[in-house]
């Protein structure tokens, strides 16, 4: 997988996920009767060992989910969870109900880590918003605009409140709230976004179609994905965000 990846690089391509025994879906399991399976004997069900070619065993979690799929995903992102545990059907139950509503955690793993915190009671809030305002202002003839927004939150025993300019109203937003934060938590300065998706859940609904916002962040040779859903494509822009700080946070604590 490491050459294929490097030939990729110097051709300027890609990397194809589906692409056989290195793309990141070639050892992927999604069903949670075929997840169970797997998880008592992995070699029926690939056909050479994920390693052995540099890559690994992906286990999917969705709307398709069985319990095995929760464990062994939990196990994946090295949270100690057992079958007999009742976090399990919460987890379970909370992830069918968001996939429902639009959410997608196959490429979002930091959300879905989270949310598993959650459920478990192992998760700290990295702080408590008040309240945030976006606003955009275009002149007739579009040769002047500026995007601004303001957040209001509350870091431990400090509230703090921060306006930023930004290219749009997601970015002026992430602006303000790192402007905010990065006074008690300087490492937020090292995260980079590095990919920012956008689709409609619910096309027939025209512009007030529900939106599911899909972000990638890094720092260094390390990235992760987070996601948000709403009717109001901001709002689903600051659910993405925040998840991404607050998994950053989380693991910099562990």
């Amino acid at each position: 997988r490491e050459v294929s990846l490097f030939v990729d690089e110097l051709a300027n391509c890609q990397p194809d996920p589906r692409a056989p025994f290195v793309g990141v879906t070639a050892f992927a399991h999604k069903g949670g009767m075929h997840v169970n399976a797997v998880a008592k004997t992995a070699a029926a069900y690939e056909h050479i060992e994920p390693s052995s070619v540099g890559n690994r065993q992906n286990i999917l979690v969705s709307e398709l989910s069985g319990r095995s799929n929760i464990l062994m995903k939990a196990a994946e992102l090295g949270l100690a969870l057992t079958k007999d545990n009742p976090a399990v059907l919460r987890v379970l139950e909370r992830i069918k109900a968001m996939e429902s509503e639009g959410f997608e955690f196959e490429a979002a793993d930091a959300s879905l880590d989270l949310l598993i915190r959650r459920e478990l009671g192992r998760h700290t809030q990295l702080f408590a918003l008040k309240g945030y305002h976006c606003s955009f202002r275009r002149d007739a003839a579009g040769s002047s605009t500026s995007c601004e927004a303001t957040v209001s939150l509350r870091d431990g025993d400090r509230e703090l409140e921060m306006t930023a300019e930004g290219d749009g109203p997601v970015n002026a937003l992430d602006a303000a709230l790192r402007k905010a934060l990065l006074q008690l938590h300087p490492w937020i300065s090292g995260i980079s976004l590095s990919d920012y998706k956008v689709r409609i859940v619910d096309g027939g609904r025209g512009t007030a179609a529900r939106t599911r916002v899909h972000i990638l962040s890094s720092e260094g040779s390390e990235s992760w994905g987070t996601v948000g859903v709403s009717d109001n494509i901001i709002e689903a822009s600051w659910m993405a965000l925040v998840d991404s700080l607050e998994y950053r946070a989380t693991k910099l604590n562990a």
